[in-house]
Formats: structure tokens, C-alpha cells, sequence
């Protein structure tokens, strides 16, 4: 930029001083990543970074006509931003942590999560786990079909997926050519997690994407100093970019998304968490389906784990991602229902995205909450035949902490889009609203009516030997819901692992129910956190693990030319149809 300032005979600076930026200051919001120029009130200077083609309008403008220039001042394209961002930082904050609610104020949890409604839902839960512990015993014509719905429902809807075949389109997506892509967005949110920059300027520089069209914003909170040197020591990467996240309420992943979102200069728009290492070719084959299908909103890629075998915990893990992201999302995909989106690798058309007031800065678990909302506005989701490789939690504290957000995330979730439960019922219909209640429902309440039925069901064993009693119809169908609703959960974890080709895992799941009773004791502990510190997000600690993480970028040649040699972009997606 300097130098292109001498060629147009314009000034040059490498800062935009801290004076008085009226000019900085933006109406439009989301327009402040094509923000070119500012101005200074006091000594009247405008500091500009023009692009190339403003260059040479510039230059052709001075040529002709020879009289000195305005107090025009040229400036690099990121020191221009910095100062922008600066200028609008408390605004840009309040649109991070209000948006939504100011948008659409029926799904958010800083405003449809009141106490009251906290407090009848932890009543309603505990309820139902006493039914179900009484069911056995007492009143079983009506206790056992209400645990029967709340399991066995769920457990054949993971049956089918497990045994569904996949769909495969005839008339894949052509792959889009080096010229054809657009500008992407990356958003990398990090908190204290400098020790993960490398992995990642490795994955993002792995990528098979123009580099001149990637825009990757490492988003960073601004107590997180160790991660903001790391992240500056890197962006002579062309791209990189940081967006320092001012330190205020809530201090959660969705709140430093919404404060970028602004920023994004990208079509469209993809989250990558801090231990992620997706397929090289996933932006290309993101891009090219969106662009086959411009009422396409919402693409979510597979997450797999890189470090299953590493412990009998993580093997767990891996089997639990491999039926999810494998599976039951694409199988919610083909039928058209809510689906609750991962953490991570959800790639958005970046205008769709902020239509929808982007993400719930105050739910812990802002993808399922995402993902409903989605289908709530009839946007288009589907998923996409491309894998982010993910690190497991391999200590039991660091599992539990992650799994309580999960809960309670899940939980907030639920009470938000239930707070008028007629607005919800016109927005997705019967057939979404009954698979939102019953899915979502039985994810958060399942993992509690595991402990419990299996203790009343022993009960009931164990008193009934001691007395002699004959099983009645009730019993063997208590039997038979324990049998369908493990059944349908280790179909899945099995068809899931098999498919990924990790069979050398399915002997860590033999540990399934051990692990179920930990979804248990975290059910109990996002319960309390839901009553006491609904907000508070438990951060998961990454790159503990002790095993390599290369997977994903080790065969880029492999993956990348997918283009070139097939003209395709991969198997067309399955999609939620507007």
C-alpha cells in the first residue's frame, strides 16, 4: 500500500491516529466489513485503502489533472479496519449480546429463560424421572407408555438411521474452478487456547481455497493475551486476521460469534472450533453445493474424532459422533425435521445468517438452538459428505464439564422455543414441533430415565425374586422398552463406527451403560446450573491429547483435486427443504 501511494502521488501512514473518527462510525452495521475509508474530524484527513481497482482510478484521476490532491491519506486495508472496529467497538458489542432479541424476541434465551420458567422445568423433569422409577411398581397402565414414548420413539427413529441407506445423488455438484469461488469466511472463536494457533494455521493453510479469496478471523477474547500474541505472530498469512472480543457478559462462544459476524466479508461463512482439522477440500465442496442450490441456507459437515483409540473414554466419545454426525443428522436432513446443528463446521450463507439475528449469545449450546431456529424461519439445512476431525475430552473432568454445557444448552434450548408453544407449532408444523419435542425432549431427559429405570428395574428384579412373583404383561414390556431403547442407540453407535471404519472400537462400547450413567450425572449437574448460572459456560480444555492430529491435512492431494479430475464437488447434500 505504500507503495502503491507513491505511485498515485498520495501520502501514506501506518496508522490512523487516535483522534476524534467521526467518520468511522457505521450506520449500517453489517456493512462495516466494506468499510474503505475514515475520516479524522479534527485535522480534516481521510485515511482510505482503496482497492486495486479505486487504485487505479485514483492514480488515472491525479494523472489528468495535476492539482494537489485532497487531504487524502492511504493506509493498509487492516489498519483501516482496526481502526473501524475500535471506533464501534461498544456498538458492535451491544449487537453481539441484543441482536436477536431485537430481531426476533421469541427465541431468545436472554429473554423467554425467566427463573420461573427454570424452576418448572427442573420440577417437571424431576417429576418424570419419579414417574419413571415408579413405573414398575405402581400405576403401570399409564407410566409405562409415557417412559415408552420418551424412549422407544427415539430408539426406532436411530434405528431406521442406522440401517437407512445413505442417498446418492445421479447429478452431483460441479466443483467450482479457482475463478468461480467467492470470498469464504473462516471464524476460529478462542479463549486462552494459544497452544492450538499452530495446529490451526496449519489446517487453514491446508485448506483447498484460494488464498487471495479466504477471509479467516481468529476471534479472541481480550483477557486471552498469551492467544492474541500467538495469533499476531501469524497473520503475515494472507487472510489472517484477528477480531479482539471485549471482555463483558456473557463470556460464551455465541457472543464472541455475533461481534464478527459484522466483519465477515465473506458469501459465506463456516465456525471452526479450536481443535478442529477439517478435509481440505470442504470449503470447495461447501461453496459448490450452495452455489448448485441458491435455497440452500445451512450445510453441516461430519465431525469425527482423531483420537478415539487414545482411552476407553474417548473410544466412547467417537462412537457417539460417528452414529450423530454420521447418521441421524443426515437422516433428520432427508426427512425434512429440525435438526440440531454441531458446534462446529456449519457452514451459512453469511446473508441468511444475519436475517436470522445470528447466534444466541446467551445459550450454551447455540447450534442446536441454531438449528431449530432454522427450520422455525423455513431456512433450507442440509448436510455435507466432508469431515472436521475433532480432539475427544480424555480426562473424566474435562468430558464433564464439556457434557453439562451440552445439557444444560439443550435444556435452554427447549424452554426458549416452548415458551409459546402455538407461535412454534405454526412456525414447523405438527410433524416438526412432535420431532422436536420428542428428540430434543428425550436427549435431555433420556440420559436421567437411564439411572433410574435401570435402579427400579433391579428393584423390581431383586423384590420380585424374594417374594416369588410372576412377571406380569407390564414387566415384560418394561423389559421390552430396555431392550428397544439400547437397541436403537447401539445400532446406531455400531452402523456409525462401521461406516467410518473403526471397528476396532466396538469393544470399548460394551462400557455403554457406565457411560450412560455419566449422561446422568451430568443431566443432575446442568440441572443446577440451569437454576444457579444459566449463563456460565464451561470451557473444554483442548490439545490434551497425546496422539498425532493429522488426519485431516495429511492427504490434501488426494482431496483438492476432487475438482480436476472429477469435475465434481462430492455427493450432492441431503437438505431441509424450504
Amino acid at each position: 500500500m505504500e507503495r502503491a501511494a507513491a505511485w498515485a502521488g498520495l501520502d501514506f501512514a501506518a496508522i490512523v491516529p487516535r483522534a476524534d473518527r467521526a467518520g468511522a462510525e457505521v450506520r449500517h452495521i453489517d456493512s462495516l466489513a466494506g468499510v474503505r475509508t475514515t475520516r479524522i474530524v479534527p485535522d480534516g484527513v481521510t485515511y482510505c485503502a482503496p482497492r486495486f481497482e479505486d487504485l487505479l482510478r485514483l492514480g488515472d484521476h491525479f494523472g489528468r489533472y495535476p492539482e494537489p490532491p485532497p487531504q487524502l491519506c492511504i493506509v493498509p486495508v487492516d489498519v483501516l479496519r482496526t481502526a473501524v472496529v475500535e471506533t464501534n467497538a461498544a456498538r458492535l458489542l451491544d449487537e453481539a449480546r441484543q441482536r436477536l432479541a431485537r430481531q426476533w424476541p421469541f427465541a431468545s434465551a436472554h429473554l423467554d429463560l425467566p427463573i420461573a420458567s427454570r424452576i418448572g422445568f427442573v420440577v417437571a423433569v424431576v417429576a418424570v424421572a419419579a414417574l419413571a422409577a415408579l413405573a414398575p411398581f405402581w400405576f403401570k397402565p399409564v407410566f409405562m407408555p409415557l417412559v415408552g414414548m420418551l424412549l422407544v420413539v427415539p430408539a426406532i427413529a436411530r434405528l431406521i438411521a442406522a440401517v437407512h441407506p445413505q442417498d446418492t445423488d445421479p447429478d452431483p455438484a460441479r466443483a467450482l474452478s479457482d475463478a468461480e469461488l467467492p470470498v469464504y469466511s473462516v471464524l476460529i472463536p478462542l479463549r486462552d487456547e494459544a497452544h492450538m494457533v499452530p495446529l490451526l494455521r496449519r489446517a487453514m493453510r491446508a485448506l483447498d481455497y484460494p488464498p487471495e479469496k479466504l477471509d479467516v478471523k481468529f476471534v479472541v477474547e481480550a483477557r486471552s493475551e498469551a492467544t492474541i500474541t500467538a495469533v499476531r505472530e501469524g497473520l503475515n498469512e494472507q487472510g489472517f486476521e484477528l477480531v479482539i472480543v471485549p471482555d463483558a457478559p456473557p463470556r460464551t462462544k455465541p457472543k464472541a460469534l455475533n461481534y464478527a459476524l459484522p466483519m465477515v466479508r465473506g458469501e459465506y461463512v463456516v465456525v471452526y472450533d479450536a481443535e478442529d482439522v477439517p478435509a481440505p477440500d470442504q470449503l470447495r465442496r461447501a461453496a459448490s453445493e450452495m452455489a448448485a442450490d441458491p435455497g440452500l441456507d445451512c450445510l453441516q459437515a461430519e465431525l469425527a474424532v482423531d483420537n478415539a483409540p487414545e482411552n476407553w473414554l474417548t473410544a466412547l466419545f467417537a462412537g457417539e459422533y460417528a452414529g450423530q454426525f454420521g447418521l441421524m443428522l443426515p437422516f433428520l436432513a432427508r426427512l425434512r425435521l429440525p435438526m440440531p446443528l454441531g458446534g462446529t463446521s456449519n457452514h451459512f450463507r453469511t446473508r441468511s445468517l444475519r436475517e436470522m439475528g445470528g447466534w444466541d449469545a446467551f445459550n450454551v449450546t447455540e447450534d442446536a438452538d441454531l438449528g431449530v431456529r432454522l427450520s422455525r424461519l423455513r431456512y433450507r439445512t442440509g448436510t455435507i459428505a466432508s469431515r472436521t476431525y475433532e480432539e475427544a475430552p480424555i480426562s473424566l473432568l474435562s468430558w464433564m464439564a464439556q457434557r453439562t454445557r451440552w445439557m444444560k444448552g439443550w435444556m435452554q434450548t427447549f424452554i426458549v422455543h416452548n415458551r409459546s408453544p402455538r407461535r412454534f407449532l405454526d412456525d414447523t408444523g405438527w410433524r416438526g414441533f412432535l420431532a422436536f419435542e420428542i428428540y430434543i425432549g428425550s436427549m435431555i431427559i433420556s440420559a436421567l430415565l437411564h439411572s433410574v429405570f435401570l435402579a427400579s428395574f433391579a428393584a423390581a428384579l431383586v423384590f420380585g425374586f424374594r417374594t416369588g412373583l410372576v412377571f406380569d404383561v407390564w414387566d415384560l414390556i418394561s423389559i421390552l422398552i430396555l431392550l428397544v431403547g439400547y437397541g436403537g442407540a447401539g445400532a446406531l453407535i455400531v452402523a456409525g463406527l462401521i461406516r467410518l471404519g473403526q471397528p476396532h472400537l466396538l469393544v470399548h462400547q460394551l462400557g455403554l451403560p457406565f457411560y450412560w450413567v455419566l449422561h446422568s450425572v451430568a443431566t443432575v449437574r446442568a440441572l443446577h446450573e440451569l437454576l444457579f448460572r444459566p449463563y456460565f459456560w464451561a470451557k473444554t480444555e483442548h490439545g490434551r491429547t497425546r496422539m498425532a492430529r493429522n488426519i485431516g491435512m495429511q492427504d490434501k492431494e488426494q482431496s483438492a483435486p476432487l475438482a480436476a479430475e472429477h469435475g465434481r464437488a462430492g455427493p450432492r447434500t441431503s437438505v431441509n427443504p424450504r
